[in-house]
Order: structure tokens, then sequence, then C-alpha cells
């Protein structure tokens, strides 16, 4: 018998059976091989590899780094080609608003938390003579005052503060007031800016106000001779009375010594909790929650008439050191805790 004879009886079926072709590359299901007996499954077919566009960001997403870098590169800029203006009280805007702006926002904004209220109250053209009351120590709070307009005010309008001939005479301040806007308080600048269209800022209380002891904390003093309110009435501009709560709290002063004073040549020598104690520490202001209210204008200019009139001039400086003190009540109802958020 030969072999194939033998296959074929003793190994039926083998005749009909065939293997299977073999594949190039052996396919494994789950880690078994295809022939134990287990259906494989059918492969799917393998989708096209699609190259993911990157994530652009949009345009209008910049660093802010570079933002500054800009800005700090143009101010250099125009300060080396002399592209800028000065007005003839001295006044460099350019200056105002791109180095000592940015610094005083940190101040205004995250260490004050100063809250603006009847913005709206501030015309967005022509003059106008903004009054407020007067404390700190230091005149933080005319500072911030200005701050606050450039800040807050629809059209962004600057604040040419009146300030005592004390600040213009110091050599270093004198030059940095009359740069950010300040002038002499006298009749004559302060009827000039306003006629210029200018808003034009003034605290009657004076050294008065600043220097008062803690215990007299927002309560205003003598408004003086009213001669801010002779300035208006000539040039027919309304006056904005404007309360200021917070400045009180950031120098608590408990004492003057006036001999120290008078030895120094300048009106108080404040002490406070923490100054002449801690020196220059001291000086740092305390984080009081601050509140500014702009309250609904006078108008002035049906009066122009009586501008040399004392009777008239000091009606209308005690109406508006009124409106003040008021106003100064209501805010304080408004923020029961100075350090409160």
């Amino acid at each position: 018998m030969s072999q194939e004879e033998y296959r074929r009886a003793t190994l039926p079926g083998h005749v009909d059976f065939e293997l299977p072709a073999e594949e190039a590359v052996p396919r494994k299901i789950n880690g078994n091989h295809p022939l134990n007996g287990r259906t494989p499954r059918t492969p799917q077919p393998e989708e096209p590899e699609t190259e993911q566009p990157e994530t652009e960001q949009p345009a209008d997403v910049v660093d802010i780094w570079d933002q500054r870098v800009a800005k700090g590169l143009a101010f250099l800029r125009r300060r080396l080609t002399g592209a800028y203006e000065v007005d003839d009280f001295g006044f460099d805007p350019d200056l105002a608003d791109s180095v000592f702006l940015p610094m005083l926002k940190r101040l205004y904004k995250d260490w004050f938390r100063t809250e603006v209220l009847g913005i709206e109250h501030v015309p967005a053209t022509g003059g106008g003579l903004l009054v407020g009351n007067h404390s700190g120590v230091l005149a933080l709070d005319a500072v911030m005052l200005s701050v606050a307009l450039r800040d807050q005010h629809p059209e962004e309008r600057h604040l040419r503060l009146l300030g005592a001939d004390l600040v213009f005479r110091v050599p270093v301040m004198s030059e940095l007031a009359r740069k950010v806007g300040a002038t002499v308080a006298c009749n004559p600048d302060a009827e000039r800016l306003m006629r210029n269209d200018e808003l034009v800022g003034v605290f009657p209380e004076g050294f008065k106000g600043t220097g008062k002891l803690y215990a007299d904390r927002y309560k205003l003093q003598r408004f003086g001779r009213g001669g801010f309110v002779s300035a208006a009435l000539r040039t027919g501009t309304p006056i904005i009375p404007v309360g200021i709560v917070g400045a009180e709290e950031i120098y608590p002063m408990i004492a003057d010594l006036k001999p120290l004073a008078r030895l120094l040549g300048v009106p108080y020598f404040p002490v406070t909790p923490f100054f002449p104690a801690l020196g220059p520490l001291g000086l740092v202001p305390l984080p009081s929650k601050w509140m500014i209210q702009f309250c609904p204008p006078i108008p002035t200019a049906h009066l122009t008439e009586y501008a040399d009139d004392p009777m008239v001039v000091y009606n209308l400086a005690d109406q508006v050191r009124e409106t003040i003190q008021a106003t100064l009540h209501d805010l304080l109802a408004k923020r029961p805790d100075p350090f409160g958020l």
C-alpha cells in the first residue's frame, strides 16, 4: 500500500482538507493566534492620520510685558526727541500719564480700594471748580482725587490742583508738583485755568485740614475767606463739592509737636502710632477703604456780577461747606468699617 493510499484509508476527509494560505504577517487578535479556534474579529480600516492644526492665539491677546516694553520705548523716544508738550504752568501730561499715573493707580485701586460715586456730575467739557475736604497729614486725598478723574471719568480729564506756597518752596517737590499739573493757590492762576476750560481742584481747609488730630476726623475746618468762590464767580464756572472718606485713617495723628514744627518751618509735626517711632516705615499709609462722592454742581454763571460782594461769596462758600459735611456723614454711614472691603 502506497503512502497516499494509506492516508486515504486511515485519515478520512484528508482529501477534502486544505491548509489556509499563509499570510505575509500573521495577525494576532487580543494576543492570541488567529488559528487557535477563536473567531477573529474583522479588523477596522485604519483612518488616515490628520495633522492637528496648531491653536493660534487671538490677535488681540498680546503679552502684557510686550505692551509695557513698547510703551516704555515709545515714551523714551518722545522724551529724547522732544515730542511732548508742556503748558505755561509747567504741566507735562505725557510725563504725568506715562510715569506717575500707573504707579498711583496701584495705590488707588489695590491699596485704598477706592470707590467713586457721582462722577456724572463732573462736566465732560469746559471748566469746573472741584472743592473737597482735606485730611490725612499728607495730601494724598488731592492726588487720589486726580487719579479718580483720570480713571473713572468718561473723558479721562486731568485735574489742575491748587497747592500751598510751601509746596512750591521745596526744590524737588516744586518741580514734581508743576509737572503733574499743580500750581500756586492764587486767584489769577485759578481763573486763568478755568477760562482755559480746565478742571481746577481746591481744598479750602488747607493745613488746618491735613494737620487736625484723629479725634477731629471728618469735621470740616474753617474755609478761610472764600477766595475760591470769587474765582468761580468771575469766570462763571460751576462749583462741584466733593466728599472724600478714607484719608483720615491712613496716618492717625494723635499729637502735634509744635515746637519741632516751628523749628523745621512746617505747619505741624505729626505723631502717629507708627511715626516717628518706626522711622521711614511709619510713612507707609494704612490700607483704609476710600470713597469719593462728587456732588451736583452749583452754577455760578448768573452770579458773575457779585464776584466782589462779600455776602454772596460768604453764603456760597458756606453752602459748599455744608454740602461737603453732609456728604461726609452719608459716606461714613455707607462705610462702617474703615478697613473693610
